[in-house]
């Protein structure tokens, strides 16, 4: 359970939230709601890069919340509050010295009480969110499928991750799910959640130095983009070799590059507009965010 509810104000509005299974690491929730929005609206719960930027996210899915009338949340988890990549995109689920830490206090657990919050606070009546998350977001999004009930999510894109957590029990987390005491079941409930992985086409750079570069992130290629090619080509093969049904979905979103502002354009018209995947003279403006 939260320690409170939220309730955005029409427009921008920045919320303190303080999670009960993290009272000493204070969060933030850039949300945006436009005075279309109505409580039987859709939610996009938005997860940000590894700058920490909500704010940002949040300001990206704008122009798609006025058109469609959605409430937008970005949970913003400071570095300060989780540190480091084991603070963000790594969940928190592996202490400093290298135990698992409980379930319940894996920071995957926040975008679902985030939306309870949220019903609490009459400003939504759903029991169900779109979750989308890029670069750093898009390691926490599809990790939370990973790892977290589904019920929560009506559908969810992973967005240009620097690299995956397999599925596969013998690899330790976050490089796969072996130590989190999950078995089979949880990989055929992964397997069988209609995941969408988005990768530009053109994040191809692998000199980046926000790019992951240890050894288990390099097995799975040189680039973002390569790196998503081999998560879908190893999940689908994974699941054929378990017998377990696969609904996952790679989408190639071309001649865009490592840009929050463009997928997030994408991703809003795969959503809202019959699957729409717009030409790149219409997604990319300025250079995005991480």
């Amino acid at each position: 359970m939260t320690t409170l509810s939220l309730s955005p104000a029409t427009g921008r509005s920045a919320l303190p939230f303080v999670d009960a299974h993290h009272p000493d690491r204070p969060l933030m929730v850039h949300c945006y709601r436009p005075a279309s929005h109505r409580p039987e609206n859709p939610v996009v719960i938005v997860q940000h890069g590894m700058m920490r930027n909500g704010d940002e996210y949040r300001d990206f899915w704008i122009p798609a919340a006025e058109k469609h009338g959605l409430l937008i949340a970005a949970p913003t988890f400071s570095d300060a509050a989780f540190p480091g990549v084991d603070g963000y995109n790594n969940g928190l689920v592996v202490a400093s010295d290298g135990s698992m830490t409980p379930p319940q206090h894996w920071a995957y657990a926040v975008p679902a009480r985030v939306l309870e919050a949220l019903r609490a606070g009459g400003a939504t009546t759903r029991t169900q969110a779109m979750l989308y998350g890029h670069s750093a977001g898009g390691q926490f999004a599809h990790r939370l499928l990973a790892t977290q009930d589904h019920a929560p999510f009506a559908a969810v894109i992973a967005a240009n991750p620097g690299w995956y957590t397999l599925p596969d029990l013998g690899r330790a987390f976050p490089e796969g799910l072996g130590g989190t005491g999950f078995d089979d079941h949880r990989l055929a409930e992964w397997f069988a959640y209609p995941m969408q992985i988005f990768a530009g086409d053109q994040d191809i750079e692998e000199n980046d130095p926000n790019l992951p570069a240890q050894p288990e992130a390099l097995a799975q290629g040189p680039c973002r983009y390569a790196r998503a090619k081999f998560m879908f080509m190893f999940a689908r093969t994974q699941a054929a070799a378990l017998g377990m049904p696969f609904h996952w979905t790679l989408t190639e979103v071309p001649g865009v590059g490592h840009d929050g502002e463009a997928m997030s354009r994408a991703a809003a018209a795969f959503w809202f507009e019959d699957g729409r995947i717009p030409p790149a003279s219409e997604l990319v403006s300025d250079a995005g965010q991480l």
